[in-house]
């Protein structure tokens, strides 16, 4: 399937085990995944975070996100994934 250059996407997701005393290894990497991605929009929070971007890149994120969580410990990643409309679409 392939995405059209203008299709939008917003990934929502959280990572556990979840440590109220300091952020898990897990987490971090997570967390700078999408900070490092070229996303047009990122909001890391202590539980929960988003980013938004062209779809291509949000989906290379989310595969490194995943992979790079899971090596460092992640035991449980929810994620949603949310096609966002263009305005005046």
């Amino acid at each position: 399937m392939a995405f059209g250059g203008s299709m939008r996407l917003r990934v929502e997701f959280t990572t556990e085990p979840f440590d109220l005393d300091e952020a898990p290894a897990h987490a971090v990497v997570a967390r700078e995944v999408v900070e490092a991605a070229e996303l047009d929009a990122v909001d890391v929070g202590p539980f929960g975070n988003t980013a938004e971007g062209g779809a291509d890149t949000v989906l290379t994120a989310v595969d490194a996100l995943l992979r790079k969580a899971l090596e460092a410990g992640a035991t449980r990643i929810s994620l949603q994934v949310n096609v966002i409309e263009e305005e005046g679409a």
